[in-house]
């Protein structure tokens, strides 16, 4: 299954096979540091805002789809918030991987991780900054990096496929 977490409240995008969208639909709360998505609530956010599940639904999917106003070279707030919420898709114990400490997975599955910036005027650096944060990321989901994408308008990335 992909995941595809975005930022577009209207989601025009062709998407082939099975997938599960997360979009705005209601206010998302920030992460709160309690850790009781890892001790609590094992791989559930223990706020119930509508986005408690992206944890659960990383572990079930394949691919990870960004799809993403670029900020900075980062992904938008909405997505960083989420995606912080996702914190619990990985388990609090430790490991070595590359060299470097890192979460151990909770679920077996391995992602890879795709994104799709979109923005105008968006920067080399931005860009370059954009990839760093996506391999940094896939290091820490234990995964790896599918695709990197740039696009000066959301409604560009309509005539793409995932």
């Amino acid at each position: 299954m992909k995941l595809i977490i975005t930022d577009l409240e209207n989601f025009n995008i062709a998407v082939e096979g099975e997938y599960k969208l997360i979009n705005p639909h209601g206010e998302v709360h920030p992460c709160i540091g309690c850790f009781g998505c890892w001790v609590r609530t094992p791989g559930k956010c223990v706020i119930r805002d509508g986005y408690e599940g992206t944890g659960i639904e990383m572990g079930k999917c394949s691919e990870l789809i960004f799809i993403s106003k670029c900020c900075y070279g980062g992904l938008s707030p909405f997505i960083k918030t989420v995606q912080d919420r996702a914190i619990s898709y990985i388990h609090p114990d430790f490991v070595l991987r590359k060299g470097e400490m890192h979460h151990k997975r909770r679920y077996q599955n391995i992602i890879s991780l795709s994104a799709y910036f979109y923005g105008e005027n968006i920067t080399e650096q931005e860009k370059e900054t954009a990839r760093n944060i996506l391999e940094a990321n896939a290091d820490n989901y234990d995964g790896t990096v599918k695709t990197v994408c740039f696009y000066q308008t959301a409604e560009e990335l309509e005539d793409i496929r995932l």
